[in-house]
């Protein structure tokens, strides 16, 4: 199942990542492998996330590697160590769906991307040589793959932020 898109502002989230490059086909094992670090550094530092650990695509290359960032949001800026970064996703217009079943990613994305063209959104990107790199775009896990092992029944959020001064209609 994938929900009907939506525009909505967002404030900025503070949150801490490592970042990777990955093959699309590798997503699987980076995921987790990043989820699991960056947990885990949480967890020396006594700070707990504040939301769900999520994915954020900095440049998407689908014929090579994604630039990616696997890490969770926190309440406040923190200093990283080198391997784990804090980072902001920045304040502004997001578009953004949930969709069901961890199989139906790329499916959600298409959708949420022509979704945007259709209503005439910019999408806050630009042309790199290594592929379309994106101010913000991100997928929220909002399923704990603990809790429900079942991955047809994992909840995930896609959002994409929108250029500046684009989409500032309620659709």
């Amino acid at each position: 199942m994938i929900t009907e898109p939506k525009l909505e502002d967002r404030k900025e989230q503070h949150y801490v990542a490592v970042r990777t490059h990955s093959a699309m086909n590798d997503l699987d094992t980076a995921i987790p492998q990043g989820i699991g670090e960056v947990a885990a550094w949480l967890g020396k530092q006594g700070v707990a996330p504040t939301g769900a650990p999520f994915i954020r695509y900095l440049v998407i290359d689908m014929e090579a590697l994604l630039e990616i960032e696997v890490g969770f949001p926190v309440t406040n800026a923190l200093s990283g160590d080198g391997r784990v970064r804090a980072g902001v996703l920045p304040a502004g217009r997001y578009a953004s769906l949930v969709y069901t079943n961890i199989d139906k990613g790329i499916e959600a994305n298409y959708a949420l991307l022509k979704w945007g063209e259709a209503k005439g959104l910019v999408w806050d990107k630009w042309k790199t040589e290594k592929g379309d790199a994106f101010g913000s775009r991100f997928e929220s896990f909002l399923t704990n793959p603990d809790e429900e092992p079942d991955q047809t029944k994992w909840e995930t959020e896609v959002a994409v932020m929108v250029a500046a001064g684009n989409g500032r209609k309620e659709s």
